[in-house]
């Protein structure tokens, strides 16, 4: 008989709790699989959760008795229909113990076993919630709090997030091995509180994922010099969430890279595959037999460690040169004045694409805009000349999808209403005077 695969509507705060047993049992392959969406009023996840639920039992394929698939978890991707990631039970456990190994101090990430180290702090750790639990690295917080046998604390994410609601939290937790996952956007709001209780609170983690997209490195500075251990992460869904840390994989995680510089990913973390689409190319095995997930990252290796270049369809082109954003990104980034950036292009009759530059100054509305000639220069530096941005475009806050995320549809958009209302301009002001 088919396994059933069943909607698990998650809530915010602490009744979230409440659902950990239903977790455990989809883990043991003790009842239905789970499919997680948020609680509560939103019609694109139930747009979603319709076309991923069919017929409510897991197709032939889609499960094993000897290692079930737990969850079914919804991509957030930034076009086409959504897809449902099968993640199985024994992906989801080797992704929390490989964590608990490499942030406990038991060994570097790398291939090796994933028994505790002679350093390892082997105490349960006990993990802070400050993500959607419906999302993979919110869930993946679940998750190894499960495999801790510990309780997770939990920060509402239907507030808005603050830095003294986050230090509340973590002031609640108890004391020991502790870690929190976030996105880069948290981290900055963090450190850039005037009230250091929240930074201060930030310390006292045993170490601090950052993820779900990528962290400045004068960010990452920021961290380090507040006594932050913070360790970046890269991954998705079909790798239960991160699984390459500080640019090295986990224990067991191989990377590789085609001639085109596209990153693959293999190892016992790697999904099943994706509900209904059985034969996605996206997935196959490697040579040694491991599941394996084709990414549509580019990347490489940079001084020993794995370095995301860019997306393969975010490649812009401008004046028949290729840019990959995010290197121009990161060197944009680490430029006085600069908190966030996100490079994008408006179609342009001389270039064909003209390149913009979204940027979320780090000083108040009255302390000046970051300098475009200076940002210009930066970039023509560090990747050449057709990688310097031609306009400046100041903002609040980035497009987001997901949590921390850039939406570079919504960012497109964004350059492309700003260039028409404002045409020839180098600089355009968007932020709110308030």
């Amino acid at each position: 008989m088919a396994r059933a695969l069943q909607l698990l509507p998650l809530p915010t705060g602490d009744a979230v709790l409440d659902l950990l047993p239903r977790l455990a049992r989809a883990l043991a392959g003790d009842g239905p699989a789970l499919l997680p969406v948020p609680a509560g009023d939103n019609p694109a996840a139930a747009r979603a959760a319709r076309a991923l639920l069919l017929d409510g039992a897991l197709a032939p394929g889609e499960d094993d008795p000897d290692d079930p698939t737990a969850f079914v978890v919804t991509t957030s991707g930034s076009t086409g229909a959504p897809k449902g990631t099968l993640l199985p039970a024994g992906a989801l456990l080797a992704s929390a113990r490989a964590t608990r190994r490499v942030l406990a101090g038991g060994g570097p990430a790398e291939d090796g076993p994933t028994e505790a180290g002679p350093t390892e702090d082997t105490r349960p750790a006990h993990w802070l919630l400050a993500l959607p639990a419906h999302h993979v690295a919110g869930l993946q917080v679940l998750q190894r709090s499960l495999v801790e046998g510990t309780t997770p604390t939990v920060l509402d994410t239907a507030t808005p997030f603050t830095p003294a609601r986050f230090a509340a939290a973590a002031a609640a937790m108890p004391a020991g091995v502790r870690f929190v996952s976030l996105v880069p956007t948290q981290l900055q709001r963090i450190l850039a509180d005037p009230d250091p209780a929240a930074a201060t609170a930030l310390a006292g983690f045993t170490a601090v994922l950052v993820g779900g997209a990528p962290a400045p490195p004068a960010l990452l500075d920021r961290a380090a010099a507040a006594g932050v251990r913070a360790v970046t992460t890269y991954g998705m869904s079909e790798t239960c969430g991160g699984c390459v840390y500080d640019g090295r994989p986990l224990p067991g995680v191989t990377v590789s890279t085609d001639e085109h510089g596209r990153i693959s990913l293999a190892g016992p973390v790697v999904a099943r595959g994706y509900r209904g689409r059985q034969g996605d190319p996206a997935f196959d095995r490697d040579p040694a037999g491991a599941r394996r997930f084709r990414t549509d990252d580019l990347g490489g290796l940079v001084d020993g460690r794995w370095r995301v270049l860019g997306r393969v369809d975010d490649v812009l082109i401008t004046g028949g040169v290729k840019i990959a954003p995010a290197g121009v990104e990161a060197t944009l980034a680490a430029a006085p004045g600069v908190a966030d950036v996100l490079l994008t292009a408006v179609p342009d009759a001389e270039w064909g694409q003209r390149l913009v530059a979204l940027v979320v100054p780090a000083g108040p509305l009255d302390a000046g805009a970051p300098d475009l000639d200076r940002l210009r220069a930066d970039a023509r530096s560090a990747h050449g000349p057709a990688a310097a941005p031609r306009m400046l475009v100041l903002v609040d806050a980035l497009p987001l999808r997901g949590p921390g995320k850039p939406d570079r549809v919504a960012a497109r958009e964004l350059a492309g209403r700003a260039v028409a209302a404002h045409p020839g301009v180098p600089v355009v002001d968007l932020r709110e005077r308030r």
